[in-house]
C-alpha cells in the first residue's frame, strides 16, 4: 500500500519541541566526560579559592559564603556552553537537512538545544550548592529567597543558553563556537564573583560594575545571604531580558539564512 506522506498528520508545536529536548538530553547523558567536567570544574575552582585563597581573602572563614553565588554562575557558564558546540555540529553535519524533508519546523532543534540545557545546568546547580553546604557554605535564606535565588539563576542560565545557540549558528565549525563561548566564561573572572569590584584597580572597575554578571551575581548573593538587594535586581533582570531577547532575535535570522525558513 502506498501512503500519501502529503496527509500526514503534522505534529503540534509541543510534541515536536517535547522529540527535540528528548534528543538533546539523551545526547547528554552519552557525553557524560563534557558533563561531568561542567560539574567538577566549578567544583574543584570552589574547593581552590575556599582552601587556598579563601583564608587570605577572608581570615574569618566566611569567604565559602561570598564565593558560592560566583561559582553557581561559573557553573551555569560552563554548562551552557556546550550549547554552541552541540548546534554548531548539527549545522554541519548535514542533520538540519534530513529534519526539514519532515512535516516539523527544524527550528525546534534549537529550542531542544537550549531546553535540555537549562534542565542540565538546573541539576548540575543543585549538585554544587549541595558541595557549598558540606564546605561550609550556610545561608538564612527563606522560602521566598530561595525562589528568587532560583529563579534568577534559571533565567540567566536561559539568556546566556540562547547566546551560546546564537554563537553555535553562525560559527562555521564546532572548534570555532567552542573557541567564541570560551572567551564568554571569562566574564566571571571580570566581575564581584571571586572579590569586591571596589578592590580592583579603578580602569577595571569600570568594566566590572557595568557588565552583566555582576548585577546577577550580587543578586543572588544578597538573596542567599539575607542582604538588601536594592537596584541590582533590576539590573540583573534588565541584562538578562535583553541578552535573551537578542539571542532569540539572533538565533531565528540565523538559522533562517542557514537553513530557510522551515
Amino acid at each position: 500500500m502506498i501512503h500519501n506522506t502529503s496527509a500526514m498528520k503534522k505534529p503540534s508545536q509541543l510534541v515536536t519541541s517535547g522529540v527535540f529536548i528528548g534528543r538533546s538530553l539523551l545526547h547528554s547523558l552519552r557525553n557524560t566526560e563534557a558533563l561531568m567536567m561542567a560539574i567538577m570544574l566549578p567544583i574543584m575552582l570552589m574547593l581552590l579559592f575556599t582552601y587556598v585563597f579563601g583564608g587570605a581573602l577572608d581570615p574569618g572563614g566566611n569567604y565559602v559564603n561570598y564565593v558560592v553565588p560566583g561559582i553557581i554562575l561559573l557553573c551555569a557558564g560552563f554548562g551552557s556552553s556546550s550549547t554552541a558546540v552541540d548546534v554548531s555540529t548539527d549545522m554541519t553535519n548535514g542533520i538540519i537537512d534530513r529534519f526539514q524533508t519532515l512535516p516539523i519546523r527544524s527550528i525546534h532543534v534549537i529550542t531542544g538545544h537550549v531546553v535540555s540545557s537549562l534542565i542540565r545546568n538546573l541539576v548540575a546547580t543543585v549538585i554544587v550548592i549541595g558541595i557549598a553546604l558540606l564546605v561550609g557554605f550556610r545561608t538564612n535564606a527563606g522560602l521566598a529567597a530561595w525562589t528568587g535565588a532560583v529563579g534568577m539563576i534559571a533565567l540567566f542560565i536561559l539568556a546566556f543558553t540562547w547566546l551560546f545557540a546564537a554563537i553555535g549558528l553562525v560559527a562555521k565549525t564546532p572548534a570555532a563556537a567552542s573557541g567564541y563561548g570560551f572567551a564568554l566564561l571569562f566574564l566571571p573572572y571580570l566581575s564581584s564573583a571571586f572579590v569586591p569590584t571596589s578592590t580592583m584597580p579603578i580602569w577595571l572597575q569600570g568594566v566590572a560594575n557595568h557588565q552583566p554578571i555582576t548585577p546577577v551575581i550580587e543578586t543572588i548573593r544578597a538573596l542567599l545571604t539575607g542582604s538588601p538587594v536594592h537596584t541590582e535586581i533590576w539590573w540583573a533582570l534588565g541584562w538578562c531580558v535583553l541578552i535573551l531577547a537578542v539571542s532569540m532575535v539572533w538565533s531565528a535570522w540565523s538559522f533562517r539564512r542557514k537553513a530557510g525558513r522551515r
